[in-house]
């Protein structure tokens, strides 16, 4: 199992002053220049402790939003490409339906893989809904768009000669050149989101990883759904390698170290469902087959993750949502949680949110490195082999 340091970057000493939406219409005078300025070194520093600790790095972005200052992953890997020296580097991901330029992403990632000396992995997202109001963007056909801007940055990536030029529905290029070439030949590993089984399907047909968030129940339909897909068309079994699960992640040494880490993270998912209404799920934006499960299921288009009201840290862990604990509680929840999924490779860590502070998020993360990730690696390794039997 790989295990990979996240944090959203949020701008959380300003969520007690901030009333209604923390996203899109929120004002930007809750900001303030040098907490922000403090803010972003703080988590850039974390980010190269967790190289220093053994772990990989995934980096996000979002607009207009209280909630996560990154508004360009590609940004915070070009400056973490230089600062550390072993982690791979995951940006999960560019939003390419927002991007009106696939070509300047394409130039973008293959620089940060060289810089790096070839340890970028690339994530290719559709974007949050709400952020379609930043882009200028329409829902309608997002899916369309998505797959043409990710099917011309994979060509001109792995293009070998000069340059080329490219005819799309969306996009239009005469000269496409791209330069520097990756250093990953052919070009750095991909990695895609999902969260329904059709999606699943897809990416297993790529052969990339899957990667789902906070998806709780719906995590081992949809990997079933990828290693059904991934057998037909490769002929082997999928390996652990390719499926990904985001959480938050908080470890302490007894009990009340760790429900004092809990009670302070718990607030990022109070804030996450305060988007204004009319842009959870703006028409066009989710494929049918969602849609219809969302009302089945009677959600209201609010994000509540699957929990029970006033939910323990039982029940985010069973949820797959918040794995708090000390190292052998968090072993078993991690271990438990992955054997309901069927198997995971990757665990994504949000292990700063809300209002946990530095000292406090590195000290979590290096009990975790140290006391339950060894573990944990021998756990995958095991379970890999039981998964390529049974197949």
């Amino acid at each position: 199992m790989e295990f990979w340091h996240f944090s959203e970057q949020s701008m959380h000493p300003a969520w007690d002053a901030i009333q209604g939406p923390t996203k899109v219409l929120v004002d930007n005078r809750h900001c303030d220049p040098q907490t922000a300025h403090e803010l972003y070194n703080r988590y850039l520093d974390e980010w190269v402790i967790a190289d220093q600790l053994g772990y990989n790095i995934f980096v996000n972005e979002h607009h207009a939003s209280a909630n996560c200052m990154s508004a360009s992953c590609l940004l915070t890997l070009g400056i973490l490409a230089r600062q550390t020296k072993n982690a791979r580097l995951l940006c999960l991901g560019v939003p390419v339906t927002n991007r009106t330029d696939p070509y300047r992403v394409a130039e973008e990632l293959a620089m940060i893989d060289v810089i790096s000396g070839g340890r970028l992995e690339i994530g290719l997202v559709k974007a949050s809904p709400f952020e379609l109001a930043m882009s200028n963007q329409s829902p309608a056909r997002i899916m369309d768009r998505y797959w043409e801007a990710h099917d011309f940055i994979v060509k001109a990536l792995t293009y070998d000669g000069g340059p080329f030029s490219w005819e799309g529905e969306f996009y239009n290029y005469r000269n496409v050149n791209v330069w520097p070439r990756p250093l990953q030949q052919p070009m750095p590993p991909m990695w895609i989101t999902a969260s329904g089984a059709g999606t699943g399907r897809k990416v297993a047909q790529l052969g990339y990883v899957c990667a789902t968030f906070f998806n709780g129940a719906g995590t081992r339909p949809l990997f079933e759904a990828y290693k059904d897909e991934y057998r037909k068309t490769w002929k082997r079994p999928a390996p652990i390698d390719r499926f990904a699960y985001l959480a938050i992640t908080c470890c302490g040494r007894n009990e009340k170290e760790v429900a004092t880490r809990f009670a302070k993270m718990k607030p990022y998912l109070d804030v996450q469902p305060r988007t204004p209404k009319g842009w959870t799920n703006p028409p066009g934006y989710e494929s049918a087959e969602l849609n219809a499960g969302a009302l089945r299921a009677g959600k209201t288009g609010r994000i509540n993750f699957g929990l029970p009201e006033n939910p323990s840290r039982q029940d985010m862990a069973d949820g797959g949502i918040l794995f708090s604990g000390t190292p052998d509680q968090m072993y078993d929840q991690i271990t438990k949680f992955s054997d309901r999924a069927g198997g995971i490779g990757h665990l994504l860590m949000l292990a700063q949110a809300g209002y946990l502070a530095h000292e406090e998020t590195v000290d979590s993360m290096t009990l975790f490195a140290t006391e339950v990730a060894p573990r944990l690696r021998e756990y995958a390794r095991e379970k890999d082999m039981e998964l390529t039997e049974a197949a």
